[in-house]
């Protein structure tokens, strides 16, 4: 079965981007990619999430041998609130997973108000590093804090995505989080330490084999003053989340 029908037939909460918009978000990836001195890419998969508090989305696409991008699936997200203690703006920029901060998995225990911040237990924490953001609160100037990539408490926070929401990272559905797990979507690095004999304990146990396994979240904001209708119907799935 290939990414884009996996994608449709597991991940619960989907958005239908028009072709014309798909075009513009891979022109601006691109753009981005090319700042950041990420050019000559091989065929892998990429993740494209636009910050925009009128967007809040993710889009998966995968660069062919010719490097031209096919989209796979697209979800709404949740990235950080600019204003608040310990809140970040979520960064803009490519961002690489790499073995330098090793990934783990939620513990599925719960704070002070009953959440669980990165979700059910066992649910993976795709860690970015520290990076630079800009602060929510006291001087509001630029700060580090690590960014990551992680599904959020199913019962009350899961059914806000695709509004801002997080402390400053990028908050997913739990099947999404599920299929990047799973399939290994960002995986290059893990991949190529595997190979030499390595081994990880946050790897699913039920892990696919990937041979297009990429490294990138690109992170842009699109500048949009109002909300694209396509933003704001999330096409929900019945699927179960393992």
């Amino acid at each position: 079965m290939k990414m884009k029908e996996i994608y449709e037939t597991t991940v619960e909460q989907q958005l239908a981007p028009p072709s014309e918009e798909l075009q513009t978000y891979i022109d601006q990836m691109s753009g981005a990619l090319t700042n950041a001195g990420t050019i000559n890419l091989p065929s892998q998969f990429i993740l494209l999430v636009d910050r925009n508090p009128k967007v809040q989305a993710a889009m998966l696409f995968w660069i062919d041998e010719e490097g031209q991008y096919q989209f796979i699936g697209a979800s709404p997200v949740s990235t950080g609130r600019a204003i608040g203690f310990e809140h970040f703006q979520t960064p803009t920029g490519v961002f690489a997973h790499t073995l330098a901060n090793l990934d783990y998995r939620a513990e599925g225990s719960k704070n002070s108000k009953g959440i669980r911040g990165y979700g059910a237990k066992g649910r993976r924490v795709f860690d970015f590093g520290w990076q630079k953001a800009k602060k929510g609160w006291g001087d509001r100037q630029i700060a580090d804090m690590r960014l990551q990539m992680h599904a959020t408490d199913p019962d009350s926070l899961e059914k806000r995505l695709g509004s801002v929401q997080s402390k400053g990272c990028v908050r997913i559905p739990a099947s999404l989080n599920v299929l990047f797990d799973r399939y290994g979507l960002l995986d290059a690095d893990y991949d190529a330490a595997l190979a030499t004999g390595r081994k990880f304990w946050v790897l699913d146990k039920n892990r696919q084999d990937n041979a297009w396994a990429g490294r990138y979240m690109v992170v842009i904001d699109s500048d949009r003053q109002e909300k694209p209708e396509w933003a704001g119907i999330s096409i929900r799935k019945q699927v179960k989340v393992q």
